[in-house]
């Protein structure tokens, strides 16, 4: 058994406290969600889960990633149900990545084709966030954007999986039996963090947008309160 939970969990901290202080991030915790800006991330979204899975796919044999292969995290289908409702049944000739979206798909090819075990960091770091603030992030996304029940926000529904908390156990013990060495475990946690790091590219980007429907006065009142680090979610739990 290795410590591959633990560490990845200990040794992500700080990059997931820098990623819920971004600014979208922040607006979006307090209950301030543009929706060009948010149809944006949820089609780069699309396109780094489509990749994300397509590899996991592939690899669900490698004896490390068949270990976190579970095909009921997958997103794939969600996001584009969520796409088809913020851009109309011809979404696929609308949506495209921005630069952070194509450099995260980029990544993730690339660690499949020379390091499949890395999979397992990108998965750590989109999956069990999703599992762990999903509801809550729903929440807000309904209330912001006036969103009936069911409108825009299956990215955030896992209906195969009853029982987040459980599922989450479930997960962390499938990472501990994997056959990782202290070396691999060292690689996947800093695989982790450059995880971590895409996906802030990818907030970042969506700042302009935010701060063109919302103001500048209103996004720094909302973005400058003092910084509590990881208070909101606790995506690693």
């Amino acid at each position: 058994m290795s410590n591959l939970s633990t560490e990845l969990r200990e040794g992500t901290k700080k990059a997931h406290t820098m990623a819920e202080n971004m600014g979208f991030v922040r607006c979006f915790l307090r209950g301030v969600v543009e929706k060009q800006s948010y149809r944006k991330l949820v089609a780069n979204f699309y396109f780094a889960y489509a990749a994300m899975e397509e590899e996991l796919e592939r690899h669900r044999n490698h004896p490390i990633v068949s270990h976190i292969y579970f095909p009921e995290l997958h997103r794939k289908a969600s996001l584009e149900a969520d796409l088809a409702y913020y851009y109309g049944p011809n979404w696929r000739d609308q949506v495209a990545m921005t630069p952070g979206g194509q450099a995260y798909v980029d990544r993730i090819r690339e660690v499949a084709n020379t390091a499949p075990e890395l999979l397992v960091s990108h998965s750590y770091t989109r999956y069990i966030g999703d599992l762990s603030g999903g509801q809550i992030l729903k929440g807000i996304a309904q209330r912001a954007m006036n969103l009936a029940d069911g409108e825009g926000t299956a990215f955030y529904e896992f209906p195969d999986i009853p029982d987040e908390k459980a599922f989450k156990a479930k997960y962390r013990q499938a990472l501990d039996a994997a056959p990782a060495d202290e070396a691999t475990i060292a690689r996947i946690v800093e695989e982790a963090n450059h995880a971590f790091g895409l996906n802030m590219e990818m907030f970042k980007e969506l700042e302009g947008n935010l701060i063109k429907a919302i103001g500048q006065m209103l996004f720094n009142t909302l973005t400058n309160r003092q910084r509590r680090g990881s208070t909101e979610l606790a995506t690693a739990e």
